[in-house]
């Protein structure tokens, strides 16, 4: 049997929570775990139970959904957090991906396309809307020597492979596209994360971009 996604919505506008929560619960393979109006309603429960996935919308009252991620993530280690919000400008996009936030869609994403992206987070992708897609990869390519230090003990492979993290693949896709098995993959991460001295992937990517 396949594994049910769980997600938890954050989100303080009513209509749009609920109507989040009505199209994650009737799709097949989700369960809409539990529905927060604001983070603090979400540091106080969410980590007494910690779904698969948060929706977390950034524009929240009181504390903001990029302040939530960054102190739900260390009590949370296992749960994806995709921002979903009307925001696309630099600023929140790489302040959230620093807080720990594992992928970014906007909220005029259709419904089809919202239900695809969390179902390649859960598999370990990093989804993006296409705006936000091309702002990092426009990024690296306006700083690609921003972190020359850092990166100067990569090798090739090590660097084709950051290149594709940072691009949004999961794991086997960049097995898929390089040829080379998943564990491969893996072990070479592995040494991705020891040269760069981070833990995540997002800390590699933002490295990678100049920006850790």
């Amino acid at each position: 049997m396949n594994h049910v996604i769980s997600v938890a919505i954050v989100e303080d506008k009513d209509d749009i929570r609920q109507s989040l929560a009505i199209l994650i619960g009737g799709a097949p393979g989700f369960v809409c775990q539990a529905t927060y109006a604001t983070a603090e309603a979400a540091l106080a429960e969410l980590p007494a139970a910690p779904p698969d996935i948060v929706l977390m919308d950034i524009d929240l009252p009181g504390i903001n959904g990029i302040e939530a991620v960054r102190q739900l993530k260390p009590q949370c280690p296992a749960t994806q957090f995709m921002m979903c919000t009307v925001y696309d400008e630099d600023e929140p996009v790489f302040d959230a991906l620093k807080a720990g936030a594992n992928g970014f869609i906007l909220k005029r994403t259709p419904p089809h396309r919202l239900l695809e992206a969390l179902a390649e987070l859960h598999d370990g992708g990093s989804p993006m809307s296409s705006s936000i897609a091309r702002k990092i990869v426009g990024s690296f390519q306006a700083h690609p020597a921003a972190a020359a230090d850092e990166l100067a003990a990569l090798t090739a492979r090590e660097r084709e492979i950051l290149d594709r993290l940072a691009r949004g693949y999961s794991h086997k896709e960049v097995a898929d596209e390089l040829v080379v098995a998943p564990t491969t993959v893996r072990k070479h991460i592995f040494n991705i994360y020891e040269k760069l001295q981070v833990h995540s992937k997002i800390a590699a990517v933002n490295k990678y971009l100049g920006r850790g």
